[in-house]
C-alpha cells in the first residue's frame, strides 16, 4: 500500500508476527563457533570497518536469537521445506545477491519451485538480482501470480530506494 501524497509505502509500526524462520546455505557456518566466526571475519576487507561491525551486530544477533539453519541447496529443497512450514501462515521467500551468483537455468528453476508452492499456499518472495538491481515483491495468493518492483538496490545492501 502507498501514501498518495507522497508516493512513499506504508509501513507497519511493528512487524507481523514470525510463525517460523530457516536459513538454507550451501555450507553453513554455525556463529556459536569461535573458529567459524574468525573465519567469516577474514572475508571482510581490512578497510571495511563498517561491515565489520555489521556482521559483528549480526553474530550477536543470531547468538541470541537463534534460526534453525539447513546445510543444502536451497532451490532443490524449496518445496520440502515449504511443506514444513505451519499452514496458517504465509511462506515469505527473502534472498538478495545469492541469485546473481546462479545459472540462468537454476534461476528459472527457483522462480518455477516459487510458482508450484504458490499452488498449494500463499507465498511471497522479496528479492533482487535475480534478472536485475531492483527490489522486487512477487508473490501467490490463492494460486494468483502478481509481480512488482518496489525499489532500486544495491546489490549487497548498502542502500535501496522505493518506487
Amino acid at each position: 500500500m502507498r501514501d498518495e501524497r507522497t508516493g512513499m509505502p506504508v509501513l507497519y509500526k511493528e512487524s507481523p508476527p514470525v510463525a517460523w524462520r530457516v536459513g538454507v546455505d550451501l555450507y553453513v557456518s554455525e556463529v556459536n563457533n569461535p573458529q567459524n566466526v574468525n573465519w567469516l571475519e577474514a572475508l571482510i576487507g581490512p578497510g571495511h570497518k563498517h561491515r565489520l561491525g555489521l556482521f559483528r551486530k549480526a553474530v550477536q544477533q543470531m547468538q541470541a536469537c537463534p534460526v534453525k539453519l539447513i546445510e543444502g541447496d536451497g532451490v532443490v529443497l524449496l518445496s520440502e521445506i515449504a511443506k514444513q512450514a505451519s499452514h496458517n501462515a504465509s511462506l515469505c521467500i527473502f534472498h538478495t545477491h545469492v541469485a546473481n551468483q546462479m545459472l540462468q537455468e537454476v534461476k528459472q528453476q527457483l522462480l518455477t519451485s516459487i510458482q508450484k508452492v504458490g499452488e498449494n499456499r500463499d507465498v511471497f518472495h522479496l528479492y533482487n538480482n535475480i534478472w536485475d538491481a531492483n527490489l522486487h515483491l512477487d508473490y501467490v495468493i490463492k494460486g494468483e501470480k502478481h509481480i512488482h518492483i518496489i525499489g532500486q538496490t544495491d546489490g549487497h545492501g548498502k542502500w535501496f530506494s522505493w518506487n
